[in-house]
């Protein structure tokens, strides 16, 4: 890896070194991550797994993320907001989940704050896209150094303190960023990645919500 945080893979492209060259790790590298999601699922599905990655690690939530989806209706928050206790108990004996009891609390407490939030903006991609930091609050070259020393942002701040205020839970401003650069609202895709210039194309492209 070199000191601008690019590695290169065996197909001989130049990538963000954070996919380490794990075959599921590099597939979500190249085909998810950072391009722009509008679908509500997706950012409700998202923003939950980003509540229990806290404390892990990204790849362990996403080598479970099918049992996630199982587990939680696939991620449909109308469904989720119907959640009961006997779900909570389900979900702390499915061994192919995180089984943590305030995490999974949460997820069914933010799928009713989801609801809530769809009735008042349309949809939670309107809400979210809403924030979308304005090209004077980006850096002009993202490079490793800035993702290290940014690992929140004035935006997800933001939107983690009006989150929070609506009610949800485990959105602090680092799961948020982290949600952000995930759902393409900011390419962090480093300087160098052949993901950044594609990234950057599908974002112009993007009619927002």
């Amino acid at each position: 890896m070199s000191a601008t945080g690019i590695i290169i893979g065996e197909d001989g492209r130049s990538r963000c070194h954070w996919h380490a060259n794990l075959p599921d790790y590099l597939k979500y590298h190249d085909e998810e991550w950072g391009r722009p999601v509008t679908n509500d699922i997706r950012l409700f599905e998202k923003i939950c797994l980003e509540g229990f990655q806290s404390g892990l690690s990204w790849l362990t939530i996403l080598r479970k993320r099918e049992n996630f989806r199982a587990a939680f209706a696939g991620f449909d928050f109308d469904k989720v907001a119907l959640f009961g206790e006997a779900d909570v108990d389900r979900c702390l004996g499915d061994a192919g989940i995180i089984r943590h009891r305030g995490k999974i609390v949460s997820t069914i407490n933010n799928a009713r704050r989801a609801i809530a939030l769809r009735d008042e903006f349309g949809s939670l991609a309107h809400y979210f896209w809403g924030y979308e930091p304005g090209h004077n609050e980006r850096p002009a070259v993202v490079d490793r150094d800035h993702i290290v020393a940014n690992p929140t942002t004035p935006t997800s701040v933001a939107i983690s303190k009006d989150l929070k205020k609506r009610g949800w839970t485990f959105v602090g401003p680092t799961t948020v960023y982290a949600f952000m650069q995930a759902m393409g609202l900011v390419n962090d895709h480093l300087e160098g990645c052949f993901c950044r210039p594609d990234v950057e194309a599908m974002r112009a492209a993007l009619a927002r919500p």
